[in-house]
C-alpha cells in the first residue's frame, strides 16, 4: 500500500539478459543484465493479441533498479505508467526498460572501445529477446524509444543509427546542442583537475576508484565528462581523449568528434535527416530552466527535426516550467502519445 508500494493493474518481470556483446567488455562491467518488461493489463487474458512496444532508457548514472525508487509524496514511473494504461489513457503497450550502466555511470548507448557496445547491445540483443519472449508487434512501425537527459540522448541517437529497429522516440531534456549544453563546463573542470589532480585524469580516476564515491568536491562533474569522452571520443585502443586541454579551452581535432556525435549536428547529415523523416512520432520536451540549458538543446533539435524535412503533425515540442529534475511526471504523457502514433494503421 501507499506510500510504501502499489500494486499494479498490469504486471512488472525482473528479467536478465546474458549478453554476447558484452562479454569481455573494456571495463569488466557485467554482461548478465537486468531488465524490467512491464505488460499492460489484461496481457494474460488475451493470448492471441499482440503489443506495441516502448524503450525506456536512463540517464547518466542510471541503472534499472532505480526506476523502483520511492520518493516522499510521489511514485516511480513504472507505477504512474501502469496507472495510465489502467485508466485507459493511451492505447495499451509493452514497455522495457533497459540496463546500459557501466563502471562510469554510462555509455551513452553507443558502441565504444573504451565502454563496449551498448547500441548494438540494446538493437541486436535486447530488442529480439523481448520480441521473442512477448507477444510483441515486432516491426520497427510498432517500437519506440524514450528517455531522460542521457536517456534521452539515447533516444535520439538510437533512432537515428537504427531507423530500421525503432521507429519513433521521446527526448525529455536530452544531452544535445553540445556547444551551449557541454563546452561552457571545461574551464571549471580543467580547474579543478589543475588544482585537485595536477591536471591529471589518470590521477582523479586512481582516488576516485580509491574511495567512497561522491566524497571529495567534483568528483561526479570530473567523471561524467570522462564518461562522455570514453563515448564520443575514444581511440581504437580504448584510450580516452579528452575535449578540453589544461586551460579549459577546446581541443578541435577531439571537439569535432564529439560534435559529430551531437544530435543536432546528426540531425542536419542527410542518411540522419532521412531516419528522422521515417519517424511516426517524435516528442521533445524539457523545463525551461534547465540547469544544463536542455532547454535550448530541445530548441535546437526541434529546429534541425523541422528542417530535416518531419511534418509538424508528427512532432511533439513543449517547454514546462522546470529544471532538469523532478520531471519524471512527464514521461507518461510521452508514452501515451507513442503508444497513440504506433497503434494508429497510418504515421
Amino acid at each position: 500500500m501507499l506510500p510504501w508500494s502499489a500494486e499494479l493493474a498490469g504486471r512488472l518481470d525482473h528479467r536478465v539478459i546474458d549478453s554476447t556483446l558484452l562479454r569481455g567488455n573494456p571495463l569488466g562491467d557485467p554482461h548478465e543484465r537486468p531488465l524490467l518488461v512491464y505488460v499492460p493489463p489484461g496481457y494474460d487474458d488475451e493470448p492471441e493479441r499482440r503489443y506495441p512496444s516502448l524503450y525506456v532508457l536512463l540517464g547518466y548514472t542510471g541503472h534499472v533498479a532505480m526506476w523502483l525508487n520511492r520518493a516522499p509524496f510521489r511514485r516511480p514511473f513504472p507505477e504512474l505508467a501502469d496507472a495510465m494504461f489502467a485508466a485507459g489513457e493511451a492505447p495499451p503497450a509493452i514497455v522495457v526498460y533497459v540496463d546500459a550502466w557501466t563502471a562510469l555511470g554510462g555509455s551513452q548507448y553507443l558502441d565504444s572501445p573504451a565502454t563496449g557496445r551498448y547500441h548494438s547491445y540494446l538493437c541486436e540483443e535486447v530488442v529480439p529477446w523481448v520480441d521473442a519472449h512477448y507477444r510483441t508487434l515486432p516491426g520497427r512501425d510498432h517500437r519506440a524509444v524514450t528517455g531522460k537527459s542521457s536517456g534521452g540522448y539515447g533516444a535520439m541517437v538510437t533512432a537515428m543509427l537504427a531507423p530500421h529497429v525503432f521507429g519513433a522516440l521521446a527526448t525529455h531534456a536530452g544531452d544535445a546542442l553540445f556547444e551551449v549544453s557541454m563546452r561552457h563546463a571545461f574551464p571549471g573542470l580543467a580547474r579543478r583537475l589543475r588544482d585537485m589532480y595536477g591536471g591529471s585524469y589518470d590521477a582523479f580516476l586512481a582516488d576516485f576508484r580509491s574511495r567512497l564515491a561522491g566524497t571529495r568536491e567534483g568528483d561526479l562533474e570530473l567523471l561524467e565528462m570522462y564518461a562522455y569522452a570514453a563515448a564520443y571520443s575514444a581511440d581504437e585502443d580504448g584510450t580516452v581523449r579528452m575535449p578540453f586541454d589544461d586551460i579549459g579551452a577546446p581541443v578541435p581535432e577531439v571537439w569535432r568528434r564529439w560534435l559529430a556525435h551531437d544530435p543536432v549536428v546528426m540531425a542536419g547529415e542527410p542518411r540522419y535527416a532521412e531516419a528522422l523523416r521515417s519517424m511516426r512520432g517524435i516528442w521533445v520536451d524539457a523545463g525551461h530552466r534547465d540547469e544544463y540549458f536542455l532547454d535550448f538543446a530541445a530548441v535546437a533539435f526541434r529546429r534541425a527535426v523541422a528542417a530535416a524535412g518531419v511534418p509538424d503533425e508528427r512532432v511533439h515540442f513543449e517547454l514546462f516550467d522546470a529544471g532538469h529534475g523532478g520531471i519524471e511526471y512527464r514521461y507518461p504523457l510521452a508514452l501515451a502519445w507513442l503508444a497513440r502514433r504506433l497503434s494508429e494503421r497510418n504515421g
